[in-house]
């Protein structure tokens, strides 16, 4: 449900004007999901940390996905200010591309 804000944003509206913060934040959630569960699969399955969280409300456990979830709210927020802004239409982003002339050019 998440990606499907980013997937309209990217293909839909061409990141234009406010899209662009969704697109940003809407992926950032949806790394954040795959990580948590990175999280709990890891106490529930590596041997070493069983027995540090043997439920899901122990502390480790809690201080871990605390310290994630604080990562990763400053890496969204990060990424809303720098890839959000004013000049964020289609038609105010650079190209980052340049096409090269063919080879044995004598193109000056």
């Amino acid at each position: 449900m998440i990606l499907a804000f980013a997937i309209a944003g990217r293909y839909k509206f061409q990141l234009a004007g406010a899209w662009r913060r969704v697109y940003s934040v809407t992926r950032m959630l949806s790394l954040w999901l795959n990580v948590f569960v990175l999280i709990a699969q890891l106490f529930m399955q590596v041997p070493a940390l069983r027995p540090l969280a043997p439920t899901g409300s122990a502390p480790p456990f809690l201080i871990s996905q605390t310290v994630v979830m604080i990562a990763f709210i400053a890496l969204a927020v990060l990424s809303a200010k720098k890839f959000g802004g004013d000049n964020a239409s289609p038609r105010n982003r650079r190209r980052y591309w340049v096409a090269a002339p063919p080879m044995g050019c004598a193109c000056a």
